[in-house]
């Protein structure tokens, strides 16, 4: 059972500072129609900013209830899955009210090595048992060290063929989903 999160704090900034960054439509739009292709639970957008989160909210029930629905109803189908959560907390917090157990934590970066779990050994884990999986992706320049500290595993990061790796975030979540979910 797999859930999806994309951290907006905290993260890094370019300098490596921790901040919070902006809710991106693009991202909304993308990740949840990615989580319903892939039959992901819920798709949840992490801000502490309650303006940032009423914008969202803005953009989602545009497509959940207004004129987006009617006019698109497989993103409206989509946009169902997404919830608005202030902190990890909060979502760790929903999933153990859906299924009564404490999700594994899984964090994603680009720049991660040694000890990692890869996405086959997370697709046998998911099929091999009952848990749910919460899946942290992170925007800015990436997850900030106290969470990847607390999460359970760390992904192995997505590589492509030269040196160059700095996938947008809704690029690397669907190469990962997709590895991770297809059969």
């Amino acid at each position: 059972m797999l859930y999806i999160a994309l951290l907006h704090y905290p993260v890094y900034n370019k300098d490596g500072k921790v901040v919070t960054t902006s809710i991106a439509n693009t991202d909304i739009h993308d990740i949840a129609r990615l989580s319903r292709t892939y039959g992901v639970q819920n798709y949840f957008v992490v801000n502490p900013l309650s303006a940032q989160r009423a914008l969202a909210y803005e953009i989602i029930d545009h497509w959940r209830q207004g004129y987006g629905a009617v006019f698109n109803p497989s993103r409206r189908e989509a946009f169902e899955l997404v919830m608005l959560k202030a902190s990890l907390s909060e979502v760790q917090a929903e999933i153990v009210e859906q299924t009564g157990t404490l999700p594994q934590t899984i964090v994603t970066g680009a720049n991660f090595e040694d000890g990692l779990l890869t996405c086959g050994e997370l697709k046998k884990r998911m099929r091999n048992d009952n848990l749910p999986y919460l899946l942290i992706f992170g925007t800015g320049s990436g997850i900030a060290q106290e969470i990847v500290d607390r999460a359970d595993y760390r992904l192995e990061p997505v590589k492509g063929i030269g040196d160059y790796n700095h996938l947008a975030v809704r690029s690397a979540a669907a190469i990962i989903i997709d590895r991770i979910m297809r059969d």
